[in-house]
């Protein structure tokens, strides 16, 4: 596609999955300029900030696919089972069953985690709650259900990585399938 062409959204597209790739520091201008498409020049008018500018667009609009296909999904019909393995079923597929790494781990570890510590945040809150909440409703009390939701994103951002270091995806399947149930279960007393 010529780059006159490339919209604004078609470039946070593109720049999310180079930052997921590559990371903050990994993701030179001149492979998000490559990444594009666009010239540094072009990706300057869409992004006047720069860089930062260019990261703050990937995580709202990060944002906003996560709230659409996991967090209010969470929140919907159907039985919490069911709801908890369409959040594991849309995760498989945004993250190519664990070969993608983490655009959230990326910026969360890296140098950049002080910068956008606000953004991050709010969305891992987010996703925490989204989780709690289904928990909550399901019957376990409110404690309980927020530390096996904290556990659970721990666990699914820790199997990214683990199948990253290993090359070996199978962990974050794994976990996927392990997850719905081990949520679910019963509380101890």
């Amino acid at each position: 596609m010529p780059p006159a062409l490339l919209s604004r959204d078609e470039a946070i597209d593109r720049l999310m999955l180079a930052i997921r790739r590559h990371g903050y520091d990994g993701a030179s201008l001149a492979e998000l300029s490559k990444a594009t498409g666009l010239g540094k020049s072009s990706l300057y008018h869409h992004f006047p900030d720069g860089k930062d500018d260019m990261v703050r667009a990937v995580l709202g609009r990060l944002e906003e696919q996560l709230t659409a296909t996991i967090f209010e999904p969470l929140a919907g019909a159907g039985t919490p089972r069911r709801r908890l393995e369409a959040m594991a079923e849309t995760l498989d597929a945004f993250y190519r069953g664990g070969r993608e790494a983490c655009v959230l781990a990326n910026l969360a570890l890296g140098s950049t985690r002080k910068r956008f510590r606000k953004p991050l945040r709010r969305i891992f809150e987010a996703w925490i709650a989204a989780i709690a909440g289904l928990l909550t409703e399901a019957g376990l009390p409110e404690t309980l259900a927020r530390a096996r939701a904290e556990d659970a994103v721990l666990r699914l951002e820790g199997a990214l990585v683990l199948a990253a270091a290993f090359e070996d995806p199978t962990v974050f399947g794994r976990t996927l399938r392990q997850l719905p149930a081990e949520l679910l279960a019963p509380s101890k007393g």
